[in-house]
C-alpha cells in the first residue's frame, strides 16, 4: 500500500457506497428508511458513505434536504464510517454554499463533480474546483463522469488540481484505465472506481477502493473483492467479480442505478419504499424480474 493510499483510506475509506436517498411515496425524505439503510451499510462492511451523489438523486435535492440528509447519516453512522457529501452543481456559488453546509452538518469529506451542462473549459473546471476546495477544511474527492457532465477532467487538469492540499482523491467514472494509472503515477491522488462493472480492473491497477452503487445491496462482496486484491489473490478476486456479474447487470444496465438499487433494497425490506423523484421513474416489471432472479442466484437476504 502506498502512502497516498493509506492517507486516502483515513480520509474517505476504501469500500464506499453511493447511497440512495430513501423517500416516502409523497417524495419527502424518509428518515426511518435513512436510519435503516445506514445501519445496513455499516453491517455489511461499508466504511465510507457518499450522501447526495448522483445515486442519491442529487439534482432533485434541495439545499435544506441535503443538509438534513448529511446530518442524519452522520449522526447514525456515529464515526463508524466516513461521510462524504456530494456538493457538486453547475453553479460554483451554490457548490460553495453546499460545501459549507455539509461541513456544518457533520460531513467528513466532499464529493465534487465536474460542473455539468455548462461544459466549462478546463481552466473553468480548475477554478470551480479550487473555489469549492477553498471553502471548507474538508478533503475533496473529485468526480470525473463525462457521460453525465458532458465534459471530462483532462489528465493535465487532474494533475494541476492535485497540487491543492485538500484535493486528495478521484472517483473515476470515465473508464480510462491508462489515464488513471498515469495520474496515479504522477500525483498523490488516490483513485476510486466509480463504475461497478470495472471494480476489479481498477483495483488491480492500483485504485484505493470503490464508490459502488451495487454496494447498497452487496457492500460485503465488495469488501471481499478489495481484500482479495490487496493480498494479491487475483484468482479469488476474479471469482468474486464474476459472481456479481448478473446483479451488476440488473442494477446498472437496466432502468438506472438509483432506480434499481432502491428496488433491490425495498425487495429486501431494508427501506420501505422504492420511489424516486421525477424525471426518474420506477422500473418496469421486466427489469424487476431480472433483479429478483439475480438476487436469488446470489441468495441475497436480510
Amino acid at each position: 500500500m502506498t502512502i497516498s493510499q493509506h492517507r486516502a483510506e483515513l480520509l474517505f475509506g476504501t469500500n464506499l457506497v453511493a447511497m440512495v436517498t430513501p423517500m416516502r411515496p409523497d417524495g419527502t425524505l424518509d428518515e426511518t428508511g435513512i436510519t435503516s439503510l445506514v445501519d445496513h451499510l455499516l453491517s455489511t462492511g461499508c466504511d465510507g458513505i457518499v450522501v447526495g451523489g448522483t445515486t442519491g438523486e442529487s439534482p432533485t435535492l434541495t439545499e435544506p434536504e441535503m443538509t438534513r440528509l448529511v446530518r442524519a447519516v452522520s449522526e447514525q453512522s456515529n464515526n463508524r464510517a466516513r461521510v462524504i457529501a456530494g456538493v457538486g452543481t453547475y453553479n460554483t456559488a451554490d457548490s460553495v454554499r453546499r460545501a459549507r453546509d455539509a461541513e456544518a452538518a457533520g460531513a467528513d469529506a466532499l464529493l465534487l463533480v465536474c460542473p455539468y451542462y455548462s461544459k466549462p473549459t478546463q481552466a473553468g473546471i480548475v477554478a470551480h474546483c479550487v473555489a469549492v476546495a477553498d471553502a471548507t477544511e474538508l478533503p475533496v474527492m473529485l468526480y470525473d463522469v463525462p457521460a453525465r457532465t458532458g465534459v471530462a477532467m483532462e489528465t493535465s487538469t487532474l494533475i494541476e488540481l492535485s497540487d491543492h492540499p485538500l484535493i486528495r482523491a478521484v472517483k473515476d467514472a470515465k473508464g480510462d484505465l491508462f489515464e488513471a494509472m498515469t495520474v496515479m503515477s504522477r500525483t498523490s491522488l488516490a483513485y476510486y472506481c466509480g463504475i461497478d462493472e470495472l471494480n476489479l480492473p481498477y483495483l488491480a491497477c492500483g485504485a484505493t477502493g470503490v464508490v459502488s452503487v451495487v454496494g447498497n445491496v452487496l457492500a460485503d462482496r465488495n469488501a471481499e473483492l478489495i481484500s482479495a486484491v490487496r493480498v494479491g489473490d487475483l484468482s479469488s478476486a476474479n471469482a468474486v467479480q464474476s459472481s456479481l456479474l448478473e446483479i451488476v447487470d440488473a442494477i446498472m444496465r437496466t432502468s438506472q442505478g438509483a432506480v434499481m438499487a432502491k428496488a433491490a433494497l425495498a425487495e429486501l425490506g431494508i427501506i420501505p419504499y422504492s420511489g424516486v423523484r421525477l424525471p426518474l421513474i420506477e422500473s418496469p416489471s421486466a427489469h424487476r424480474r431480472r433483479l429478483t432472479e439475480a438476487m436469488d442466484t446470489l441468495s441475497i437476504a436480510v
